[in-house]
Order: C-alpha cells, then structure tokens, then sequence
C-alpha cells in the first residue's frame, strides 16, 4: 500500500483492464527519438549478458539490438503482443492492478525495465515492492515515461501532474516500497543538439518528451 489518498489511483476507465487491452496494438506510444532514448538508458544501465525483465511489455522491449542477454523476459496485458516481441524469451500474461505479486524467485533477474506504462498502475508501491525483490540486490530498474498515454486508464494523480511531478512521483513510489536505493530523476527528452543516429529523421531532431527513474534493488523488503 501507500500513504497517497486512495483516489488519487481512481481512473476514468475502471472497468477491468482485460477488456482494455483484448486487442493487440502493433504501434510505439512514443516517437523514434523518444525511443532512442529509452535504448541508450537500457544501454547505459543494463548488465550485457544479463537477465532482463521487460515489466509491462508489449510487442518491442527497446533494448540495443548489438547487446546480447542471457535471458529476457516478459509481463504484459496482451498475449498476441508479448508473443512477436523477438527479444523475449518466455512471457507471462498477468493483470498486475489485479495480482502485484510477480511469478519469480528472489534474485532471478540482473536488471528490469518499465516503459511508458507505470502511469497505469493502481498499486505501484506493491508492484515495485515485488520488482526490487526478484531483481538481485544492486541491479537497476530503469523507469521510463512521457507525455503520451491512455488518458482514461491512467491514474488521477498522473493527470494532475506535468513531467516534473511524474518524476518526483514514481520516486516516491520507490521510496515508499521500501528496497530500492540510490533513486536518480533524469530528463532524457531528446532536443536540439541530440544526436538520434539512424532514426531516419536527419542528424538532430526534437521529439517527444523522455523522462525516467532509476534506482537500485536492496532485495526483499
């Protein structure tokens, strides 16, 4: 639990999110350049030959394409989805506002990510709780969000808040659950003078806004 007022989690859209997400949507929630920038924080923070945790993935993790892990796996929504990503391994589908609790021993992983999704949780202090206690204690969880979402599906508080607030929310969060340590807020919103490679919209560009927590487990809280 946390020590937020409960309806600050209250959504527009309480109906169940199976329902939501039935269909499978094969699109990126965020630009090229935006995206970029999620890969180059996978890049910086994530241990090459590693066990990775795609927490809240879809049909494209966004890790470097020239890094190999050991293992990646996948927690997602929807089936067809985490079936064509082709950087996982092994996935499971599960509603975490529903079950928090993750399906995996203390430890299994060396590194997790969530992208563009933690606006959606109705219990993020439980999740994240669960998070630091199968990512083996040092390893980095790498948060990333922007100004795009499903506006009825996410929490209230989410929508009261501009980017700054995002931030200084989701490490509150971490703080809150307890087993996470040296949280960072960073701005990686890509802008003039940001070097995107061969994103194929010329040598610099501005995009969308690319905002992320990090921090690093302390193992079971």
């Amino acid at each position: 639990m946390t020590s937020l007022p409960e309806h600050l989690f209250a959504r527009i859209d309480e109906s169940p999110d199976e329902l939501f997400y039935a269909a499978p949507r094969f699109v990126t929630h965020i630009d090229e350049t935006a995206i970029a920038a999620v890969t180059r924080l996978y890049r910086e923070y994530f241990p090459a030959g590693g066990a990775i945790l795609d927490l809240m993935s879809s049909w494209i993790s966004h890790l470097p394409a020239e890094v190999a892990y050991r293992r990646v796996v996948g927690l997602g929504m929807n089936r067809e989805e985490l079936a064509a990503n082709p950087r996982l391994e092994g996935f499971v589908v599960q509603n975490l506002n529903e079950t928090p609790a993750l399906p995996w021993s203390d430890g299994e992983f060396d590194a997790a990510g969530i992208c563009v999704s933690v606006d959606y949780l109705t219990r993020p202090v439980e999740v994240l709780r669960e998070c630091g206690r199968v990512v083996r204690a040092g390893g980095p969880l790498v948060i990333t969000f922007s100004n795009r979402c499903f506006p009825t599906k996410v929490i209230a508080a989410w929508r009261s808040l501009d980017g700054e607030g995002h931030r200084e929310l989701v490490a509150r969060y971490l703080v809150e659950a307890g087993n996470w340590t040296g949280v960072e807020e960073l701005d990686r919103s890509p802008g003039a003078g940001d070097q995107i490679g061969n994103a194929g919209l010329g040598a610099f560009a501005l995009g969308d806004p690319l905002y992320a927590v990090v921090a690093r487990s302390a193992g079971r809280a």
